[in-house]
């Protein structure tokens, strides 16, 4: 069977078995794989021995080029800080842009 972990798991999933499994203080488990007390308590609460995903959960949304140009225009006209202008964006353009991915240009030197 090929197990694919990731480059830096200190533990194998017989090794997480054994942690489940075991009623021995954190400390002692701990010291016996070479590993923090931490890893001991994450394994004991986790419901399954294999590592999760580590694709991102929420992608994040971009500007279509029509919100952005309306974005530039806003910055530009109203010289708002970015901050503000994220807040205007979700308001107004698209509630779940995360970013502003957005080319600062003109001669208003954004």
């Amino acid at each position: 069977m090929l197990m694919s972990l990731h480059k830096q798991a200190t533990t194998t999933p017989k090794i997480r078995a054994t942690i489940q499994g075991s009623d021995e203080p954190a400390w002692i488990v701990a010291e016996r794989y070479g590993i923090s007390e931490q890893t001991v308590w994450k394994w004991r609460k986790r419901d399954s021995v294999h590592d999760r995903s580590h694709t991102a959960h929420r992608l994040q949304t971009t500007l279509t080029p029509a919100q952005e140009a309306v974005a530039v225009s806003l910055r530009q006209s109203l010289l708002l800080p970015l901050d503000d202008l994220l807040a205007v964006v979700r308001e107004f353009l698209n509630p779940n842009v995360e970013l502003l991915p957005i080319r600062w240009t003109g001669s208003g030197g954004f």
